[in-house]
């Protein structure tokens, strides 16, 4: 059971980096149907069906690289569906064996709903609201695996003293406050507000004159959403609220790592803060970098790499404060 999660684990991480590179190389509608690709299962390559394909599809001709970013994207979802299941299955048949069976369960009801993320996102045309519970959703996926990866390690910390009790809940608040950041960073990413600000540290000319936050968080009836239909002030509040969320997000994980740092007598809890603050700096710089250099997908990629690492240091290191005995 371990080992399969674990597996899942990894495939989990494969399926957001590669949503993350199709996002970012605008692959989101290289298919324009769902589950299959212009009405197949793999992505139209002869002549022949290149040219039934663009006769079903008019408006979306075939764009190979595009459609096969998209294809592979789904076909690991897919296994990773399919992997959720087996551990459903793990659960029940094992149900005797003090194996959980509600975190299972939920998964696979979570894994279910972000299949039906993954067909609005293409039959809305990439709705900004669904492209960023699609991330979400893939985030809660991998958090969740992660989780019950943890349950099913048995391990506890001798200890157990109030003060790592009340650090537990402000790990708690440094989760909430990060998976918010994450969502900032799905909007503005679903919204391709990523380079409305090329200047550091907050935005070029008078920015802040031109905030329209009612309008940045206001989804204007469209027919397509693909490359945004925002105008330029809409998106550039998008982009700034999210650089000053990583600055609140930044601030207070460093501040948690720094408390846990001097409070903790556990090795385990120690070494935990330092990681935390060597990956939430390595994020802030991997944003600038996506200012500076002009968003390389490289970078861009690696960025929501670092997001899912930085969920998973926190989620280990709320659940160690909790385990503690």
């Amino acid at each position: 059971m371990r080992k399969l999660v674990l597996a899942s684990i990894a495939l989990a991480f494969v399926v957001i980096i590669l949503g993350a590179y199709t996002r970012l190389t605008d692959a989101g509608l290289g298919c324009p149907d769902w589950p299959g690709c212009y009405g197949h299962l793999t992505v139209p390559q002869t002549d022949a069906r290149i040219a039934q394909a663009e006769a079903n599809f008019p408006e979306r001709p075939v764009e190979a690289h595009k459609a096969w970013n998209e294809m592979i994207h789904r076909y690991f979802a897919g296994a990773l569906g399919l992997f959720i299941l087996a551990i459903f299955v793990v659960s029940v048949v094992k149900r005797g064996y003090n194996q959980p069976l509600k975190l299972p369960f939920f998964l696979l009801c979570l894994v279910i709903f972000q299949a039906a993320l993954g067909m609005w996102t293409v039959t809305l045309n990439l709705l900004p609201v669904v492209v960023m519970g699609h991330l979400l959703g893939g985030f809660s996926v991998l958090g969740c695996l992660f989780l019950l990866y943890l349950r099913l390690t048995p391990y506890r910390i001798p200890g157990g003293d109030p003060m790592m009790q009340s650090l537990g809940k402000y790990s708690l608040l440094g989760i909430a406050i990060l998976v918010g950041q994450i969502a900032l960073g799905g909007w503005t990413s679903a919204n391709y507000a990523a380079l409305a600000c090329t200047e550091m540290p907050i935005c070029e000319g008078n920015w802040l004159a031109r905030l329209d936050i009612a309008g940045a968080f206001s989804v204007p009836e469209a027919d397509n959403y693909e490359y945004g239909v925002h105008n330029y002030a809409q998106r550039m509040t998008m982009h700034i609220a999210h650089r000053f969320g990583a600055i609140i997000t930044f601030i207070y994980l460093c501040w948690l790592a720094l408390k846990l740092y001097k409070s903790a007598s556990s090795g385990l809890v120690r070494g935990l803060a330092v990681l935390l603050t060597v990956v939430v700096s390595v994020q802030i710089l991997l944003g600038v970098s996506n200012v500076v250099f002009s968003l390389p997908i490289f970078i861009a990629v690696l960025h929501n790499a670092t997001a899912a690492c930085l969920l998973l240091v926190m989620i280990c290191l709320c659940y160690t404060l909790y385990r503690k005995t």
